[in-house]
């Protein structure tokens, strides 16, 4: 059989793998919805199998891409069909790669969708991570390619783009004067490894989605920070698979595994009272020292939690982008669930709920106190910037309201019924 021939066959073998993604949640036609709501009368048995076969299946994946046998080859890569003016403009949006209208969509089409590797293996380069840690580039970029492809690319909004845009966001909370003069090496590399994986093999559902169709996720971790903690373990997978903390002592590894589940953990929104209460308590009280490792802890997981849901913070043109992916998003769960007759989510419902509204009752209700909180914590011009980007971009959905209701008081219900304690309070700069 000629190398063309092997080739293809290659190709082909790894396309059908590609297909098969970590936690064999896929909601990307009609007929994969079908096996997987037919998989849920016995998912005991079957998808326990199903996900051990796709953990095999992906290593072997990944070791064929690299294998001895086709070493010599011409892989396909996708960087290589960029020519030298998209290559040059990448390189240039990465020197102001610290501004907030930094532009993450223009950025991943120069990048021909290889966003999250160019920019979190940049940052690290920036951040002076790979000399600090003597980490071997090449297992870097391995581990960074392998996180890319596990993001589902079909998914509107929790996808590699997302999550580079988090990473992103994460950078510019780590050059604020009060963090940038704290913070160690070491609390700069699980910041860049939480916010790239915060979100890894998302399946594009929500956790109330998982819990009632009795998925097996749920089941793992018991109806608990579901997603949150399939991210954080299908991160600690990777990291172990690339090799590229192996130089590190187990003890610093197992610190390491640990400390990122608590960054991931975090984003968890179920648990934004909890950690907004806690944060305002020690902003009450003043007693939030960065010389304190615990202390620096818990501000990263607070700004990762605000890097997460930053959208309602950036330019109306960026802003509404987002707002528009996470709809889809929504909707789409809410065709599932319709078609299925589940019981449709809250916000998923494309025939009553609006884009507009349910914007405005996340930045009233979300949004706005976290970000409040984080101006009191850091009152620099980048959080005046954003808290300004906010109260625009409300307003502009406000008008959007009233354009199709005729009336500006309209906020979600859905909202509404949320815990009293994270309404938004009066800001309080200090």
């Amino acid at each position: 059989m000629g190398i063309a021939s092997i080739w293809c066959l290659a190709l082909i073998l790894i396309k059908w793998l590609a297909s098969k993604r970590r936690g064999a949640i896929s909601y990307d036609s009609s007929d994969q919805t079908a096996l997987y709501i037919r998989m849920l009368a016995n998912s005991e048995i079957e998808v326990s199998v199903s996900a051990r076969n796709v953990r095999r299946l992906l290593s072997f994946q990944r070791y064929l891409r690299s294998s001895r046998f086709f070493r010599g080859i011409t892989v396909p890569n996708s960087s290589n069909i960029l020519d030298d003016d998209y290559n040059g403009q990448a390189k240039c949006m990465l020197e102001k790669v610290g501004n907030w209208n930094f532009d993450i969509f223009l950025f991943d089409r120069l990048t021909n969708g290889n966003s999250l590797v160019s920019l979190t293996f940049h940052l690290f380069n920036l951040h002076g991570l790979i000399e600090h840690f003597q980490l071997d580039t090449m297992k870097l970029r391995r581990f960074l390619v392998m996180v890319q492809e596990d993001y589902h690319s079909q998914n509107p909004y929790h996808n590699a783009v997302h999550a580079a845009d988090v990473t992103q966001a994460m950078h510019c909370y780590l050059k604020e004067p009060k963090l940038s003069k704290s913070l160690t090496p070491w609390d700069i590399l699980l910041s860049l490894i939480a916010a790239a994986t915060h979100d890894l093999d998302h399946p594009g559902v929500n956790q109330p989605f998982l819990i009632k169709t009795n998925h097996y996720l749920a089941t793992l971790y018991k109806n608990t920070s579901v997603l949150e903690n399939h991210h954080w373990r299908s991160a600690v997978g990777l990291l172990r698979e690339s090799g590229l903390f192996a130089h590190m002592s187990l003890e610093n590894r197992q610190l390491m595994e640990s400390q990122i589940g608590d960054l991931i953990l975090a984003t968890d929104i179920s648990q934004q009272n909890e950690y907004l209460s806690m944060f305002r308590s020690h902003l009450d009280r003043g007693d939030l020292c960065l010389e304190n490792a615990n202390h620096r802890h818990f501000i990263l997981q607070m700004a990762l939690k605000c890097a997460d849901i930053c959208n309602p913070c950036r330019t109306w043109e960026l802003s509404k982008q987002w707002s528009e992916k996470v709809t889809e998003e929504f909707f789409h769960q809410g065709d599932i669930e319709k078609k299925y007759h589940l019981g449709v989510s809250p916000l998923c419902d494309r025939q009553t709920e609006t884009i507009a509204n349910i914007q405005i009752g996340f930045m009233t209700y979300l949004v706005e106190p976290l970000f409040g909180e984080w101006a009191r914590f850091s009152n620099t011009r980048l959080s005046q910037t954003m808290l300004g980007h906010l109260g625009l971009n409300k307003a502009s959905w406000k008008g959007v309201q009233r354009e199709q209701s005729g009336s500006g008081d309209d906020v979600d219900p859905t909202f509404e019924e949320m815990d009293s304690d994270i309404l938004p309070q009066e800001p309080r700069l200090s």
